[in-house]
């Protein structure tokens, strides 16, 4: 069974948007593109380098497919190019998209369905990067089995984000984590179940709480 492993680079605000430089998204009038190059070590290299040490497919989003498709199959004499080129990519696109990248299949029809197929299949695990839009559709459908964050110490304000619409309610196990030279916060989760709660407020509490909680709801009703 195939697992979807999501990989990507964040802001402390949670946006993903044009991380590798100014021309790669423009979109939404974003002005940062590029932000991730200042920060980047050898220890992220390594990093990088043992997400992608296993073999494994690319399922992508139409845009990020569409970046990758004018970059890496002209890139000569680059493992991750090689890499990339040789191995099948699954594209999840709601607009026409040209699939002349060779090894390149467009998943059609009922996408969660088609997914869910893909992962029942034998075969390289399927690795995402970007595609912010694709991944609002697997966290909403509880498609991933692993998520790689990379948080960047700085916050960009706008741009499209990790945590979005698709985002559902759910507890995270943290399996590993390091710190780079430059401050970027490298973590790996799993799903964990349902969100638990509790509460640090005594059984017995003030007047006061009470019509505090009594206000709050009648402020809430009147909404």
């Amino acid at each position: 069974m195939k697992k979807i492993i999501v990989s990507t680079f964040i802001s402390m605000d949670g946006v993903l948007h044009a991380p590798g430089g100014p021309e790669e998204d423009r979109s939404h009038q974003f002005k940062w593109g590029g932000w991730v190059f200042p920060y980047w070590d050898d220890l992220m290299d390594n990093a990088m380098g043992k997400i992608m040490s296993k073999p494994f497919d690319l399922l992508l989003g139409r845009r990020t497919y569409e970046i990758f498709a004018a970059h890496w199959p002209y890139q000569e004499n680059d493992p991750i190019g090689d890499t990339f080129n040789r191995i099948q990519k699954y594209v999840v696109a709601t607009t026409p998209v040209d699939l002349s990248w060779q090894n390149s299949t467009l998943i059609k029809g009922d996408v969660v369905a088609e997914l869910k197929k893909l992962k029942a299949q034998d075969g390289p695990d399927l690795l995402v990067h970007g595609s912010s839009r694709l991944v609002q559709t697997l966290l909403s459908h509880h498609l991933i089995d692993e998520l790689h964050p990379w948080t960047f110490p700085l916050t960009l304000g706008n741009g499209k984000k990790l945590f979005e619409e698709g985002t559902q309610a759910l507890e995270w196990k943290l399996t590993d984590s390091k710190i780079s030279t430059t401050g970027v916060i490298i973590a790996s989760y799993v799903p964990d179940g349902k969100v638990k709660t509790g509460s640090f407020v005594p059984d017995k509490v003030s007047k006061a709480e009470i019509a505090r909680r009594e206000k709050w709801a009648k402020e809430e009703q009147g909404k």
